[in-house]
């Protein structure tokens, strides 16, 4: 709920300066409205980087008089009243507990920013950066506007009083130089952060539009010997809009503790809204918007409407969830030693192959197990799980004995292939993954030869040859790009083991999918010669064409497919060791 972000805004108001106090470079990303205010204060994206688990969050939220009044449908011209912002402001404030910077514009003038000053102050904003252009101002980013600065005397005389209205040492009035972008010499830029600084400001912004980041970094250079000189320690902002390929790191190097994320969410918002407006209107129906838009229910979750937030996360964590494993056909390989039972029956180490499954999947809490059977059902044998049938499983494929249980599908579900062995923490660790879809995926399949007649689920993720800057492999980036039988060995990244969760979400837009397909498709698809045919393989890849994210979650080793008596022999040597 977002009741849970609340906080007084005496506990957030010095939170900006206890970050720059502990010596860290401050990640501000803007916020227009309180859902994206949600967004800035909440997300998180974890990956690994030498063994350990790596967190990413932003540390506070940047209140843009651009997107503010973007968001309204007007220009960013200081003409939405600060009545207006102080309602954006308040909104954001009401569902997060991040420190928060406001864009000041121009202040105004002295009197006006005195006002401005004391409301920030009081409902717990912990700074206010005002630019000195002459008010009213003009967006600093459009080419050929005509960019009017305010005298550095004045300017600093703003400060002053701003400075001496505030109630607590918590507050901080920043200064944004507009010179570079006005096309003044670098000398106009260090007098004014000499003048502002004298003046008591609490630290100095340093605005450019330029695509490359040389003319910050000249100031950043200057500007620490200013400090020196001095003899303070003010914090230095940037905002890398339009210098967009220097990296954080490289920042925070050049001496730079805030850097601000001004405008991405309200751009990219923009973005996807015409997107799904122009495919809207050129299908006539909302089906081909569907993977352009989160699920309504993750809105509810975020704005924590009627408590579904929580409902919701303990529909998707429980232990108890569906586990499917459709086991309808009949193996040609083992069908003399099966002499007419089902290919679960197979005993390895004492045990039949379903029980070490069951026993598997127990060992993780999870109880409600359905089997589809077919092939030598009279022959099945198992306790303690339910049991379904598929009359028709010599039609089609394994996806068809995995929709009998259908009606198991609805809250979320696991399936698990019939023939396939694995260690326990290979299901614990899939019980942690937060996303909607997410195949279990074996990285060794790089570094050995298939076996020969033996047809493997290859997988090619979306970012494996992506070039990396960093070390750091982030879990929410690793998406299935491509996934199927025909796929060429060389080129796979990874094996799919015949594992997968789908969360209540997942499973709708699976079922809603194949529903479709099959509906609307006649002859061959994706792999299949024809839509009778259809393999779970080839609706995740249709899944994946239409836009819906497929994650996979990355194993290297563990798991054993019992194909072949070799792989018999492999699995009782296990279970004996």
């Amino acid at each position: 709920m977002t009741l849970l972000n609340t906080i007084l805004p005496e506990q957030r108001r010095g939170k900006l300066k206890a970050l720059l106090d502990a010596g860290k470079t401050v990640r501000v990303l803007e916020a227009h409205n309180g859902l994206s205010g949600i967004i800035a204060n909440t997300l998180e994206v974890t990956g690994e980087s030498e063994g350990k688990s790596v967190a990413r969050q932003f540390d506070a939220i940047w209140e843009s008089s651009l997107t503010d009044s973007a968001s309204k449908g007007h220009p960013d011209i200081e003409v939405v009243t600060f009545d207006s912002r102080f309602h954006t402001i308040n909104e954001i404030l009401a569902v997060t507990d991040k420190p928060m910077i406001v864009d000041g514009d121009t202040g105004g003038d002295a009197n006006t920013f005195e006002y401005t000053v004391s409301k920030l102050e009081r409902a717990g904003v912990s700074a206010v950066i005002i630019e000195d252009k002459v008010f009213p101002k003009r967006n600093s980013l459009e080419a050929g506007v005509q960019q009017n600065l305010q005298e550095p005397e004045v300017f600093a005389q703003k400060i002053r009083r701003g400075k001496s209205i505030q109630k607590s040492n918590d507050f901080m009035i920043i200064a944004r130089i507009e010179s570079l972008i006005a096309g003044k010499p670098m000398e106009d830029a260090l007098n004014r952060a000499t003048q502002y600084l004298q003046a008591g400001v609490d630290g100095i912004m340093i605005h450019s539009k330029s695509k490359n980041p040389d003319e910050i970094l000249e100031f950043s250079q200057k500007y620490q010997i200013i400090l020196k000189d001095l003899k303070l320690d003010k914090p230095l902002v940037c905002v890398p809009t339009t210098y967009n390929t220097i990296t954080e790191d490289e920042l925070s190097a050049a001496g730079f503790n805030i850097i601000i994320y001004a405008n991405h969410l309200l751009r990219s918002a923009y973005h996807a809204m015409m997107e799904t407006a122009k495919t809207l209107l050129r299908n006539q129906r909302s089906l081909e918007a569907d993977p352009l838009c989160v699920p309504v229910r993750e809105i509810f979750k975020t704005v924590g409407f009627l408590e579904v937030k929580e409902k919701d996360q303990q529909d998707e964590q429980t232990t108890n969830i569906p586990v499917i494993i459709p086991a309808a056909g009949e193996d040609p390989v083992f069908k003399e030693m099966l002499n007419g039972k089902p290919k679960t029956m197979l005993e390895i180490g004492g045990k039949t192959l379903i029980d070490h499954q069951i026993q598997t999947l127990s060992n993780a809490n999870l109880a409600d197990i359905t089997l589809i059977a077919g092939y030598g059902k009279d022959k099945l044998h198992v306790e303690g799980i339910e049991v379904l049938e598929n009359p028709d499983y010599q039609k089609g494929s394994m996806l068809n004995s995995l929709l009998v249980a259908k009606e198991k599908m609805a809250n979320g579900f696991i399936m698990l292939y019939s023939d396939i062995l694995m260690e326990d923490a290979i299901l614990n660790k899939l019980m942690d993954c937060k996303e909607d879809i997410v195949l279990v995926a074996d990285n060794s399949t790089q570094y050995h030869q298939p076996e020969e007649g033996h047809a493997l689920d290859y997988i090619i993720s979306k970012n494996h040859y992506k070039p990396a800057r960093r070390a750091i492999r982030f879990t929410g980036e690793n998406t299935v790009a491509n996934i199927g039988i025909k796929i060429n060995p060389e080129t796979a990244t990874h094996e799919f083991i015949g594992l997968a969760r789908f969360s209540k979400t997942g499973a709708e837009q699976f079922l809603e999918t194949y529903s479709d397909v099959i509906s609307n498709f006649t002859g061959p698809f994706q792999e299949s010669e024809d839509i009778a045919n259809l393999t779970f393989t080839d609706l995740m890849q249709e899944m994946i064409d239409r836009g819906f994210a497929v994650h996979y979650m990355e194993i290297h080793k563990g798991w054993l497919e019992i194909h072949n008596t070799d792989h018999i022999a492999l699995a009782q040597k296990s279970f004996n060791a």
